[in-house]
């Protein structure tokens, strides 16, 4: 089929347009990626061997492919520093994951049960702090909890504190800095679910005798679980691989898988284990979209 013909066809062309989408500038790069993985380190430009072109025959080109080796994986899975960088980002994640979720939920639940005229504005103020930088936000909070900064100043004036406390470079920071960064990103799904939810049902479970509680977790609660897995996956996916906030308000005890990647890029030069562990790092990134495309998928079936 022609070029001319698919764009002739404007649905067609909307289907396809997708999947052009993801082998342009998903499969390709991460081609590139995955290839470099299996190449072996170079004190040379670029840095890493083998490099072959297209230009240089099917030989030579046969001759590198048979120079790629697993070596930058296995280096990952069994140095600590690989091992425990991952582990960390999984733990930073899945903690920051939760205190989202906890604070996010309630938050959601109260703009849905806002008026219509209202719920707009809740909306705006939600989205309101996208319209300054990240990086001049994260900024921002170095100057609240550095030692002379805005948090300890008001702990010391309302006599809660004695002395000034150490907040900055320290896991706490951390935490929230990546709780104020992502939270409009669990709020917002949640949100959506909770709004197309009918009152009517909450009023049918009051009828039958169930307490405003007892109705929320055998109601409200399990219809919004589409939301609250879409809020999960959109904190819980950057957070593994988040960089700026552990580089500029956490400590130097322990890196985070971000942070080793751009030690691997730029500081050591050292492109195939960089490359390497950026594959692990999707491919751990995989388990929880597949899981949650596997439970979408029982969940209509259930449905039909």
């Amino acid at each position: 089929m022609s070029a001319r013909r698919i764009f002739a066809r404007p649905a067609r062309f909307a289907a396809i347009a997708p999947y052009v989408w993801m082998v342009l500038f998903f499969l390709v790069p991460f081609g590139f990626v995955a290839k470099i993985s299996l190449s072996q380190t170079a004190i040379a430009q670029p840095p890493y061997l083998p490099v072959f072109e297209l230009t240089q025959g099917l030989a030579a080109i046969k001759a590198a492919f048979a120079a790629l080796s697993l070596d930058n994986f296995k280096l990952l899975v069994t140095d600590d520093l690989y091992v425990l960088s991952y582990l960390r980002s999984l733990v930073v994640a899945a903690v920051s994951t939760s205190i989202l979720l906890l604070s996010g939920y309630p938050i959601a639940y109260g703009m849905a049960r806002l008026p219509r005229r209202w719920q707009g504005v809740a909306m705006m103020l939600v989205i309101v702090p996208f319209w300054t930088s990240f990086l001049i936000r994260i900024y921002a909070w170095i100057n609240i909890l550095q030692h002379d900064g805005l948090l300890n100043k008001i702990l010391l004036a309302l006599h809660l504190i004695s002395t000034p406390v150490v907040w900055l470079s320290t896991d706490s920071a951390m935490y929230l800095g990546i709780v104020y960064s992502y939270l409009p990103f669990m709020i917002l799904p949640l949100y959506a679910t909770l709004a197309k939810m009918d009152p009517a049902l909450l009023e049918a479970a009051s009828d039958l005798g169930s307490s405003p509680l007892r109705a929320f977790w055998l109601v409200t609660f399990p219809l919004s679980l589409p939301g609250v897995g879409a809020g999960v996956l959109l904190c819980f996916i950057p957070i593994v691989g988040e960089f700026v906030i552990p580089d500029l308000l956490a400590g130097s005890d322990s890196l985070m898988v971000g942070q080793t990647l751009w030690l691997e890029f730029f500081t050591n030069k050292d492109w195939p284990v960089a490359s390497a562990a950026a594959v692990l790092l999707l491919a751990l990134l995989l388990a929880p979209l597949l899981l949650y495309d596997r439970l979408q998928r029982h969940q209509l079936e259930g449905a039909r």
